[in-house]
């Protein structure tokens, strides 16, 4: 009796420490993505993320250093909740895709530290990758700052990465940088070390057991900074990491502070094939829902633009009526006039091209420097939106002028403080029905979203470096065939894209129809076209009737085929009318079938490369077959329309 009794104590101690050592494991409806949570032997959070039962990450660490207090060691749970289903539609004005749904498991990790403080970690598993972020449940009025957040996201060292090095704060023209403007690193190994030293920005890709993974932020509000990827090797893992001392608006914070409650933003792990990748809406599915505001002033498509080949010279009141023609007789929406304007030009003419604009049906954007004293540019009007009444002041300013939108550049980096201060414009210039074109900035993170009228974001080596120097243009093959991968996934992006005739004192790699692909394989909101009047009258009719008509808010898009920094190609369609395009990032001849069977329509045509100097129109039809083969020159496109 005494053994049985012996042998009863030891077997329910068994089962106590088997429970205790045991992961909870999460999973998406699908029951294709898993996550395996627990706390290490330290009493840290960790996780493992597996796809198809292949590791995706093993062991990464969670947790959070406030100033007051530990949410990394010593934790203890206290519960587990069911899965909950989270069911969300919406739809969005610009960008890969207009009706959207989303559907996620959620299940939320209650935590308490050693000094009984609490903190839930929550995860979302989609059908196409995991979203998690912290939780402060308790409420207070005192200001709670975190120190460092512990998020980690542990590859196999095999693993390879495609990934934009963060620039060094306070360097670059005038002071200007971090902007996002860096050439990628591709195909390097994930424990690479940024040529820079400042860790690697969003959204950054990697290649772990054939599974491509996409990695960002989105959510991320005035209480939170900006954060980007430094590889620890401590824990050789990549650590979501804060910005750096320098980023911040004049006297304002760096590192996140708030009252409680206080969510952090989502982490987001897109997971799959690089059609998963290419697809995805999770940066916007995750995104903080659309503020309450007019939208009736919106409206997407192309816009004019002297500054890019013609530079700061021609911002004048002859130039700007030109290129008011010139959007007109191109079926554009708008005409953007740059730096310089307000004493280049001045209110009374603006006004006069304004007045004169609408009876071309085009509508004027200006461009604003947003800096105050953070960086040493000279470009003007400089200083008008620093603070709620500055923005009142001009934004009313500019409607009484009838200008419809602003470009502002010259951002300071992504402190909580400047973070805050991109929220204030968007929300100031949406109740003066203002679109909003952020320049020399940071990622947007699924702001598009939250406030409609944000068109796009620049946050690129964009078409203006290309004519900065011949090092650039070099890249820019390989450098446009990485963006539909990585930045351009989620968020609107100002490449101010094509050049279809030449570049002053710069020798361009890419082809014409290469070029001409690029205003719809890139998405924005306002695609403004770096080609002017006169190359544009150099080119066949075909080619300038197709660019008069081309959408920038897509109603569906689809991944055909392609590989980071190698090629790409892919198909959008609005209404009925498809558009599929391709692009060549190698100096070699390339052949692809590609399938267009989800197209119902049969007839229309492509363009391509006649050589490296011209184009060729034909007619395709599709009602024998399906599959068209498409041929690429070196550096070269094509444009299909149907």
């Amino acid at each position: 009796m005494k053994n049985l009794l012996y042998i009863s104590i030891i077997f329910i101690l068994i089962n106590s420490c088997k429970k205790e050592n045991q992961n909870y494991t999460f999973e998406n409806i699908e029951k294709t993505i898993k996550v395996e949570f627990n706390l290490n032997s330290l009493k840290t959070p960790y996780y493992k993320v597996i796809y198809n039962n292949k590791i995706v990450l093993d062991s990464s660490q969670l947790g959070i250093i406030r100033e007051d207090a530990n949410f990394y060691s010593n934790l203890k749970i206290i519960n587990i909740s069911e899965p909950k289903l989270i069911k969300d539609s919406y739809s969005i004005l610009q960008g890969k895709q207009k009706d959207i749904t989303y559907s996620a498991n959620q299940y939320t990790v209650h935590l308490e530290n050693e000094g009984g403080n609490l903190i839930d970690i929550i995860f979302q598993l989609s059908n196409d990758g995991i979203a998690l972020r912290y939780y402060f449940p308790e409420s207070t009025s005192e200001i709670k700052k975190i120190v460092e957040e512990k998020t980690t996201y542990s590859f196999d060292i095999n693993t390879k990465a495609w990934l934009q090095p963060m620039s060094k704060a306070k360097t670059g023209w005038e002071s200007t940088n971090p902007s996002y403007e860096e050439h990628y690193s591709m195909n390097v190994p994930v424990s690479a070390k940024s040529p820079i030293g400042e860790g690697w920005v969003y959204p950054a890709l990697f290649n772990t057991n054939d599974i491509w993974v996409l990695i960002t932020e989105t959510g991320l509000q005035e209480n939170y900074c900006g954060s980007r990827l430094m590889y620890n090797e401590s824990v050789n893992s990549l650590q979501v990491t804060f910005p750096q001392k320098e980023e911040i608006f004049p006297n304002g914070a760096l590192n996140p502070q708030s009252e409680l409650p206080w969510y952090t933003p989502w982490r987001i792990i897109t997971i799959g094939s690089l059609n998963t990748i290419t697809e995805s809406t999770l940066g916007t599915d995750l995104a903080d829902k659309a503020i309450d505001m007019d939208t009736s002033f919106i409206k997407s498509g192309l816009s004019s633009w002297s500054w890019v080949l013609l530079k700061d010279e021609f911002t004048n009141y002859e130039t700007s009526l030109k290129f008011i023609d010139y959007a007109s007789q191109m079926n554009w929406p708008y005409c953007l006039i740059d730096a310089d304007w307000d004493t280049r030009i001045g209110d009374n003419k603006i006004k006069e091209l304004a007045k004169y604009a609408t009876t071309k049906n085009v509508k004027l954007l200006l461009w604003y420097n947003s800096s105050g004293s953070w960086n040493t540019t000279p470009y003007h009007p400089k200083s008008k939106l620093l603070t709620h009444n500055d923005r009142v002041a001009e934004f009313t300013k500019l409607n009484n002028m009838g200008i419809a939108g602003i470009k502002v550049d010259f951002f300071g980096g992504d402190g909580q403080s400047m973070i805050a201060y991109y929220h204030n414009i968007l929300k100031d210039a949406a109740k003066q029905k203002l679109l909003v074109n952020f320049h020399g900035a940071t990622l947007p993170r699924g702001w598009q979203r939250t406030y409609p009228n944000l068109m796009t974001t620049e946050a690129i080596k964009g078409e203006e470096f290309i004519t900065f120097s011949q090092e650039t243009a070099d890249l820019q093959p390989s450098h446009c065939a990485m963006l539909p991968f990585t930045r351009n996934v989620f968020d609107p992006m100002d490449f101010t894209p094509m050049v279809l005739d030449s570049i002053p004192n710069i020798h361009r790699r890419t082809t014409p129809s290469f070029e001409l692909a690029l205003p719809v394989l890139f998405l924005s909101g306002i695609q403004h076209i770096a080609e002017i009047p006169e190359g544009m009258a150099k080119q066949p009719e075909y080619v300038i009737n197709y660019l008069k008509d081309i959408p920038t808010n897509w109603d569906e898009s689809k991944f055909i085929n392609g590989f980071p920094g190698k090629d790409v190609i892919i198909a959008r369609r609005k209404g009925d009318t498809w558009y599929i395009v391709g692009i060549n990032g190698e100096n070699i001849d390339k052949e692809f079938e590609i399938d267009l069977s989800f197209i119902s329509k049969n007839h229309g045509y492509i363009i391509t490369d006649e050589d490296q100097l011209g184009f060729k129109k034909d007619s395709i039809s599709l009602t024998d077959k399906s599959i068209l083969t498409v041929k690429f020159i070196p550096y070269g496109g094509f444009i299909i329309k149907i």
